[in-house]
């Protein structure tokens, strides 16, 4: 008798519990993705960043001034290309999310709405 009652208490936990527990691992995955961006792209500028750094202080002559200037739009062009890379790989994340929650969202109303 107490088992049946003990298992009906635990199915009924994990159905009521369930939501949560995909919930918090798509919050988790959001997380973890956003963070692997984030550092990916830090790095990435903290690169150009230093290279800029080290070409101008290259710079002893107008020659080598030239040459530096003319890398200027390069380097502005690479830039300017990761920061659009950057940007649709947060909007294709956060649609991703969007998604996902509104999946998460819609079985659990089927589920738990009485027929």
């Amino acid at each position: 008798m107490y088992t049946d009652i003990f298992k009906v208490i635990n199915e009924q936990s994990e159905k009521t519990l369930e939501p949560y527990a995909k919930f918090s691992k798509l919050m988790t995955k959001n997380v973890e993705t956003l963070t692997e961006l984030q550092l990916n792209a830090m790095k990435t500028y903290s690169e150009l960043g230093l290279s800029q750094m080290k070409a101008v202080a290259e710079v002893k002559d107008i020659s080598s001034l030239t040459v530096f200037n003319t890398q200027q739009v390069t380097s502005l062009t690479r830039l300017s290309q990761q920061m659009m890379d950057d940007s649709n790989k947060l909007q294709q994340v956060a649609k991703e999310f969007k998604d996902d929650i509104e999946t998460l969202t819609t079985e659990t109303m089927k589920t738990n709405t009485p027929a």
